[in-house]
């Protein structure tokens, strides 16, 4: 087990930051009468912007590096597209054995259909704290080699959790009239990404091999582009903003994110 330094106790404390977002999100769902349509879709959009852009332009290209330097020219990039594509496997993976989960943004009201509102937020934490898991080691593994890159991981992690925190307070909440009830769900969810981060510590002493270390990052890129593909544009559409909104999120994300990268450089 590594010793509990500065570097990761800033990488415990990005990743429980990016958990904790979701309690943000729950507030929003316990407070909030009515949703906007845009800012959300901007938010997500956004989010996906930051993690299409870091997921293609540092994180592959840097488990490529290692990998390459570790095994070769041809090698090193075959086993890091293969452990990319693996990463979004293991994800798709999971969310096949996941019950289905989505924001419920439109159209909820307290006290209608309560049982199966109880039963849409609890699956929803369900299904979001194990998505949390592998995020939350991901952000800590990156923040721990890479500041800059663990720091970017988190922000776009943040940003999507808030409405990961809205999909499982708002139906708890009308489904019980409790706004303790809805938080505590919600903030219980967010703390899979610290657990994820735990992990990471635990095992980190396997990480000095270089192999292994390229082989997770080239995984985190695919787990990453995953999320986009299937959780945050897919979750942006389905609110209902036009569709150029969408797009103007995700490129300010990856606009934001480039500066960002450049200007910590």
């Amino acid at each position: 087990m590594p010793e509990l330094d500065e570097r990761v106790i800033f990488a415990f404390l990005l990743t429980l930051g990016a958990g904790l977002a979701t309690c943000l999100g729950s507030l929003l769902g316990v407070l909030s009468r009515r949703f906007n349509p845009g800012l959300l879709t901007l938010a997500l959009s956004f989010s996906a912007g930051v993690m299409l852009f870091i997921s293609f332009v540092e994180i592959f290209p840097k488990a490529r590096q290692i990998l390459t330097s570790a095994l070769g020219s041809t090698t090193g990039y075959l086993v890091a597209v293969l452990a990319f594509f693996g990463g979004m496997f293991a994800m798709a993976m999971v969310d096949r054995c996941l019950p289905a989960h989505g924001l419920p943004l439109q159209g909820v009201r307290p006290g209608e259909s309560s049982s199966a509102l109880m039963r849409t937020g609890l699956f929803s934490a369900l299904a979001i704290a194990i998505h949390n898991f592998p995020e939350g080691l991901a952000t800590f593994v990156a923040a721990l080699s890479e500041p800059r890159l663990g720091a970017g991981i988190a922000l776009a992690i943040a940003i999507h959790n808030v409405p990961e925190g809205l999909a499982i307070s708002a139906p708890i909440y009308y489904a019980t009239g409790s706004r303790r009830s809805a938080f505590l769900v919600s903030f219980v969810s967010g703390l899979a990404e610290p657990v994820g981060a735990l992990a990471g510590y635990l095992f980190l002493g396997w990480l000095n091999n270089d192999l292994l270390l390229g082989l997770v990052f080239a995984s985190v890129g695919g787990i990453m582009i995953y999320i986009c593909l299937d959780e945050l544009l897919p979750a942006a559409q389905r609110t209902g903003a036009k569709h150029n909104l969408m797009i103007g999120g995700v490129t300010a994300g990856m606009a934001v994110m480039s500066v960002s990268l450049l200007l910590l450089a």
